[in-house]
């Protein structure tokens, strides 16, 4: 879609999440927001209101399914939606010792409970207006399970396989589907690692990486493509050979 008029983006308030909201801000562009913190969202909202663009914004924890239905309701009940980013997420890791059965169900919650609670709300009435697109923040961290990150490679893969599955089933509803896998991206989770972190990009630079993607309605906007083509190749391998590769890998806090 060229001219998405009306866009929902979770996880806006820092991130690639907030570099889309920039990115797409302009004059009769309706921007509905929502993301954990407050303060940032505002700041956020404020910038793109400048760049004159309609904003909504709510601090609304995507796994309340409820909540998140209601709100997204309401949003395209007022102006219908043209363009869903489902890109809330957070990351940890195993680097404090171990992944613990609390922080897997966290994540597990929020990368995956978070993505169907901000697809499904809308997919009827995309459905009834006939066109409509969905874009999932998945990562090419779900390509090959990872030691230092179990339940983010985990929820990454199933966004992933998710999406490029609901592509094929929504397509002759006029309902386009891009999965969105990025490398690293500088932001607020990437910030914390204390490893190399080979390809990393700017934030703005992946924003309109992804804004490209979707405009061709790309299946897969996989991004950097050294830093992909080293995890699809990753994923090639037998997985004794991986594993010997990956037990010397950084573990991420």
């Amino acid at each position: 879609m060229k001219q998405p008029r009306s866009i929902v983006i979770t996880g806006a308030s820092s991130g690639i999440g907030e570099a889309l909201a920039v990115l797409y801000a302009a004059p009769g562009v309706a921007l509905a927001l929502t993301g954990r913190d407050s303060a940032r969202l505002e700041e956020v909202a404020a910038r793109c209101r400048v760049a004159g663009a309609h904003v909504a914004v709510a601090t609304v924890d995507v796994t309340d399914r409820a909540a998140m239905a209601d709100w997204l309701q309401r949003i395209d009940a007022g102006t219908p939606v043209d363009l869903l980013i489902a890109n809330a997420g957070m990351s940890a890791g195993t680097g404090a010792g171990g992944e613990t059965e609390e922080q897997a169900r966290r994540i597990l919650a929020v990368n995956i409970d978070g993505v169907l609670n901000s697809i499904h709300p809308l997919l009827p009435t995309m459905r009834a207006r006939g066109r409509g697109q969905i874009a999932l923040m998945a990562s090419l961290a779900g390509f090959r399970g990872l030691p230092g990150a179990p339940a983010y490679c985990a929820s990454k893969a199933m966004v992933r396989v998710y999406g490029e599955a609901l592509r094929g089933d929504l397509a002759e509803a006029g309902i386009r589907v891009s999965v969105i896998c990025p490398g690293f991206v500088k932001s607020r989770m990437t910030a914390v690692n204390r490893f190399p972190m080979p390809f990393l990009m700017e934030t703005a630079d992946a924003a309109l990486v992804i804004r490209r993607g979707l405009e061709r309605n790309a299946a897969r906007i996989a991004f950097p493509w050294p830093m992909m083509t080293a995890v699809w190749l990753l994923a090639l391998l037998p997985p004794a050979w991986a594993d010997r590769l990956l037990r010397q890998a950084p573990r991420k806090s």
